[in-house]
């Protein structure tokens, strides 16, 4: 029987299936017998989290195994032994599997297979973080200062394995933007590193933005979009208000609101795809064939001899520049990040649920010019001179997205601006007893802490959730805003079950680059004995009250 074949009903046979010479037969026996285990009823297995941590790092190594190894067959060009066209296409045929997928493989096992990076390389091999943490970490250092001694390196790389262990992707992709800091560093260089790598991302994502429409011939149309992820989260959170479950009756009220259309988006002075193409039709290049023109405001202030405002010759100096100069596809796309960043949320289900909240300093927001009239003004008038962070790096969203503080003054340009001043004057967040239910600026201000259910391991949007009295109301709790808990519908239905217990911890994490999350709540559930669920359902009962 050839190497490795697999019998039937059972595993590959194990006396001749060997990896580079080494026997194989002892990792296929205790395959088979976890699986042997599992099988028996009289075995009374209980899975935890161990046993699939410990599979999952178990994974992990065989992943990195197996990359080394097309790593190596690839140096040693082996696909030609047998007539293959390229190392994917060899991995292809050995694997039985796509040659996208062998492709990717071998992209990913050759960048693996160069110099440097040996603490996340070990981390690696030892299945202590993943291939995708991997790409996350060599990129971040990649991107570092060329100032940086190698030292420094050292340190920043020591520290990105020993967080990529501790968050989850998401988080830690985001905690790896601030990395220049574990270098000691200071606020404003770490800043100014941020803002650099968050604005040449925003720009590659804006610029590869694409919709393709492709009708099917039988009443429907198939749409593809790529598009920055930050918008395409935006869109994501209007989409979760929507649909969010639960709340299914609001939305014949809200289909009647918008049978009469969105208003118009944008305006003709912002930069925006509408202004860009006004431009080129108003102004047409020497040459050119005039496009035909709709009436809009500026054809009055034309006629008066005016140039209307914010509009530029040509193609532009604005972010499409490039407009004659791509395709119909990437225009569409274009299009539609500006129509969702543009989007009227106001008769939208759950309008607060739609409402994509953006978290930055005054300095960010106003821009280091205005803040340093600011603090010249106070400290004349007062004599004191305030103490001004970095006007440049990330600001924060409630969807869990980090963008520039170039991109956040922009989008604030369009949006109206709620402010979250701590120990400042604002809406009422604590109702005490006057209130059954939670209001609007609360779940606002919640938002600001919470991006999913609250619920341990629930990745159920927080557009989704519904809001909890940690001291339930009937027993006295008060509607304030550190007694709220966001639950997803059937988290909120399992905290009110009695054959489940719970327990709540709150949390104060150092968590740069993500939500501020101190504060955050996290239930964790646990499901009752028999006899613990026989005791709460008699406590339960109204005889016991």
């Amino acid at each position: 029987m050839p190497s490795g074949a697999v019998l039937r009903g059972g595993s590959p046979s194990r006396g001749s299936a060997v990896v580079v010479g080494v026997p194989t037969g002892a990792l296929h026996a205790l395959v088979d017998q976890v699986h042997a285990r599992l099988a028996d009823p009289d075995a009374g297995v209980v899975v935890g989290a161990a046993d699939i941590g410990e599979v999952e790092r178990i994974a992990r190594r065989v992943e990195a195994l197996r990359l080394a190894l097309v790593a190596r067959a690839d140096r040693q060009q082996v696909h030609r032994r047998t007539g293959h066209s390229s190392t994917s296409a060899w991995v292809a045929s050995a694997t039985r599997s796509g040659g996208a997928d062998a492709a990717r493989k071998v992209q990913l096992a050759t960048a693996l297979d160069g110099e440097g990076l040996a603490v996340t390389r070990a981390a690696f091999d030892a299945g202590d973080v993943s291939s995708r943490v991997w790409g996350i970490i060599a990129s971040t250092m990649d991107k570092l200062p060329e100032t940086l001694t190698d030292v420094e390196r050292a340190k920043v790389e020591t520290s990105l394995v020993q967080k990529a262990q501790q968050l989850n992707p998401g988080r830690f992709y985001r905690a790896a933007k601030f990395a220049l800091a574990d270098a000691e560093r200071s606020a404003a260089e770490v800043a100014e590193h941020v803002e650099a790598q968050l604005v040449d991302q925003e720009c590659r994502a804006y610029r590869l933005a694409a919709v393709t429409m492709q009708d099917l011939g039988d009443g429907t149309t198939k749409l593809q979009a790529l598009l920055p992820t930050f918008t395409a989260r935006m869109l994501g959170k209007v989409l979760q208000s929507m649909t969010a479950p639960r709340r299914d009756h609001l939305r014949q009220a809200a289909e009647a609101l918008l049978v009469d259309g969105q208003t118009a988006a944008g305006d003709l002075s912002d930069g925006s795809v509408a202004a860009d193409l006004h431009a080129s039709t108003r102004h047409p290049t020497p040459g050119a064939a005039t496009l035909p023109r709709l009436g809009t405001p500026s054809d009055s202030a034309e006629a008066a001899g005016q140039t209307a405002v914010g509009v530029g010759a040509g193609r532009g100096a604005g972010r499409n520049a490039d407009w004659a100069d791509i395709d119909w596809a990437h225009r569409r796309g274009r299009a539609l990040t500006e129509l969702i960043e543009h989007l009227d949320t106001e008769r939208l289900t759950g309008k607060v649920a739609a409402t994509v909240i953006v978290t930055m300093t005054i300095e960010q927001a106003v821009g280091a010019a205005q803040a340093a009239l600011v603090q010249q003004s106070v400290r004349e008038s007062t004599g004191t001179l305030l103490e001004m962070t970095p006007s440049a790096g990330a600001a924060s969203t409630d969807t869990g997205t980090l963008i520039s503080a170039s991109a956040a003054r922009r989008i604030a340009c369009q949006a109206g601006i709620l402010p979250a001043v701590l120990g400042g004057p604002g809406q009422v967040l604590d109702l005490g007893r006057h209130h059954r239910f939670f209001s609007d600026p609360q779940r606002t201000a919640l938002a600001l802490i919470y991006d999913t259910c609250a619920a341990d391991g629930c990745d159920r949007p927080f557009a989704w959730s519904e809001l909890h009295h940690q001291q339930p109301w009937s027993k006295g709790g008060l509607t304030d805003l550190d007694q709220a808990i966001p639950l997803c519908g059937y988290h909120h239905r399992l905290i009110h079950n009695p054959h489940h217990r719970h327990h709540t911890t709150t949390d104060n994490p150092d968590n740069p680059g993500g939500l501020d999350t101190r504060g955050a709540k996290t239930v964790h559930f646990h499901e009752r004995a028999a006899s613990e669920q026989r005791v709460e359902s008699a406590r339960q009962s109204p005889a016991y009250r």
